[in-house]
């Protein structure tokens, strides 16, 4: 589509939040890292054509998650002694239970990433019914109800925003616009979920997917590994936040683990990275947050 009007967009900046706090990280770390992964399973492909169902090798880039890459991802954090953000989608809770309940088991937090992965667009009817069926599912079969999540393509929108924050959610981690966690402000001028940014060069599928049909190369482990410590390395110098969107139906085949475990143990290794949930970074923010209001008052 292309612009009748220069009225038909408005003159403002996307985000109306200030500037993100530069709160201290825990224990005298230098900075921080988000750990967490998006658990799409084979929705991966159906949220773009329902007709993808029935095309079963198609199908199985994302079955390859529960059958392999979501237990090695998580034999790989018991190794590391790490604990992980998993965005499950319902329909990945629904159609491998046992997948998702092994990361319960394991200490992992898991988050809300929609049901059935839908792009939430503006005006989309299914936005309400996403989020809805999301928080049954996960509640449905582990008894869980998140209070972090993270859009599927990572899109949002108002619409959105405002259900996220009547419907409980504290964090937030979709939009791509900043090193630090701020609060969202709502159109109303009101105060919006916390939002933990993600970081672009940490989406594993962007460097490590390629399907039969898609054009994508994937990008050797020494391109990526060197891509990844130069932004920690960075980011430890502006006493920032990485935050990965990792796949477990990518970084759980074998090249991409080996990647992984290579760019974990360097973090744990630089010994000044606060390694953390998504939970666990929220709750932070809430802390420094009061504390912060406290002073100002």
């Amino acid at each position: 589509m292309t612009i009748r009007s220069y009225d038909d967009v408005p003159v403002r900046p996307a985000n109306l939040a200030g500037p993100a706090p530069e709160f201290p990280w825990p224990d005298g770390k230098r900075a921080a890292m988000m750990l967490s992964f998006d658990v799409d399973a084979e929705t991966y492909a159906t949220s773009k054509d329902p007709a993808h169902a029935e095309r079963l090798v198609s199908m199985s880039y994302g079955t390859y998650e529960a059958r392999v890459g979501m237990p090695k991802v998580l034999e790989l954090l018991r190794e590391l002694g790490l604990k992980a953000t998993f965005f499950t989608t319902g329909w990945a809770a629904d159609a491998h239970p046992a997948t998702v309940e092994a990361a319960v088991k394991d200490g992992h937090e898991i988050a809300h990433h929609g049901y059935h992965h839908l792009l939430p667009d503006p005006g989309s009817a299914h936005i309400e019914d996403e989020l809805a069926m999301g928080f049954d599912a996960l509640k449905r079969r582990f008894g869980i109800r998140p209070i972090g999540y993270r859009a599927p393509y990572g899109e949002s929108c108002d619409e959105l925003r405002i259900a996220l924050k009547r419907e409980g959610i504290v964090y937030s981690s979709s939009w791509r616009d900043d090193v630090r966690p701020y609060r969202q402000v709502l159109p109303d001028g009101a105060p919006g979920v916390i939002e933990i940014p993600a970081t672009a060069s940490y989406d594993d599928w962007m460097h490590g997917m390629s399907t039969r049909f898609g054009p994508r190369s994937i990008f050797p482990k020494e391109h990526v590994l060197s891509m990844w410590k130069d932004e920690l390395d960075e980011i430890r110098d502006w006493g920032a936040m990485v935050t990965t969107v990792l796949h477990p139906q990518v970084s759980g085949r074998p090249m991409r683990l080996r990647l992984l475990r290579n760019f974990l143990t360097y973090a744990i290794e630089c010994r000044d990275v606060w390694i953390a949930t998504g939970e666990q970074v929220a709750r932070h923010f809430e802390t420094c947050e009061r504390a912060d209001e406290g002073v100002a008052s």
